[in-house]
């Protein structure tokens, strides 16, 4: 096609590109996945088409029927595909928000990284009605990377190393309820439940030792995340001790149930900020379980690790409404007996795509 035709064309298209867009405003649903999203941000817009029309009339990006050429029958494809590529949304799950809300997610390379997995962000668990949150694959640096104000990093916050995790994953925007726990189980463990606590059912279940909740695991579907994946999602994109960015443990009562503003009681879900994936309460209110052993960090990086093998105690993060903020940090680790169960000690559910 002549130089001069795909300059006209041009000036055509984009003197009806935006009508067009809010008759397709609906996603097109492709048998491939994202067909016309031809610089991979899952969206087919006008950069896209910028690549197609580029390439027209020979060979290369844009060649969507395999003719050998990019003309007219490639562009109805694209444009029939305008908008929003489909996510793909787990069988065991319902949709609740298809794309990272940038009132939530507000760093861009978050988003990015999110929207590139062509999976549903924010999700419901058929089978427990759980709320549950993408949280993309990604590198990051494990361990204590910066001291705040008042604490210093342990030395089994060390060495620092990076961890490269390359799946996908759903994490449990909350802590496990009560009532989510009573639901599948049949009866309550938690100490803070009874007349005196109304809102116990959305308090996060507690008295559940590490072996006690393989029996919730079973009954639903889910697993525990490993600890280098609830430390990923506990960051959210930050090196700082607190994640909102922060080395000021006077900023921890925002985000935090703990010894300070706790009232030396657990707390209805939620009632902290999110970190910038969208999750609650990843420090303070309990003690979350994670699945690996506890044992000393390798200083090597790392792909995907689940920690030592066969160790006598067990990871748990995020501190409790009890802890002060030296515990109260992304990278701050305890353990405990598999069989150790306490009124500060709790779990959060992830799950595999």
């Amino acid at each position: 096609m002549p130089h001069s035709f795909a300059f006209r064309l041009r000036f055509v298209i984009a003197s009806f590109l935006v009508p067009c867009a809010v008759l397709t405003a609906t996603p097109v649903a492709r048998a491939q996945g994202c067909t016309g999203d031809l610089n991979g941000d899952r969206t087919v817009d006008g950069a896209d088409l910028g690549t197609l029309l580029g390439n027209w009339g020979g060979p290369g990006n844009g060649d969507f029927n395999g003719n050998g050429t990019v003309d007219g029958g490639d562009l109805g494809v694209m444009l029939g595909a305008w908008g929003a590529c489909p996510v793909t949304v787990p069988a065991w799950a319902t949709l609740v928000e298809a794309q990272p809300d940038p009132a939530v997610v507000t760093d861009p390379a978050l988003r990015a990284a999110i929207t590139a997995t062509g999976l549903a962000w924010r999700v419901r668990d058929t089978g427990t009605q759980m709320e549950m949150m993408l949280i993309p694959p990604g590198s990051f640096q494990m361990g204590c990377i910066m001291e705040s104000n008042q604490s210093s990093c342990t030395s089994f916050e060390q060495p620092v190393h990076q961890v490269t995790l390359t799946n996908a994953f759903y994490l449990g925007r909350y802590e496990v309820m009560q009532s989510q726990w009573v639901a599948k189980m049949g009866s309550n463990p938690s100490f803070f439940q009874g007349p005196s606590y109304p809102d116990a059912a959305n308090r996060p279940v507690d008295q559940v030792s590490w072996n006690s909740v393989q029996g919730y695991l079973s009954a639903t579907g889910m697993r525990l995340p490993s600890e280098a994946e609830w430390e990923y999602a506990c960051r959210a994109g930050t090196q700082t001790p607190f994640y909102n960015g922060s080395t000021d443990d006077s900023t921890v009562g925002a985000l935090a149930w703990y010894t300070l503003n706790s009232g030396n009681q657990t707390h209805a879900v939620g009632g902290k900020a999110a970190n910038a994936f969208g999750l609650h309460d990843m420090l303070g209110n309990v003690w979350e379980w994670v699945n690996d052993w506890f044992g000393a960090y390798p200083s090597s990086a790392q792909t995907n690790p689940t920690g030592p093998v066969d160790m006598s105690y067990r990871v748990r993060r995020g501190g409790n409404f009890l802890c002060f903020s030296n515990a109260v940090r992304s990278s701050f680790r305890e353990s405990a007996t598999p069989g150790n169960m306490n009124y500060f000690l709790g779990f959060r559910v992830a799950r595999t795509p």
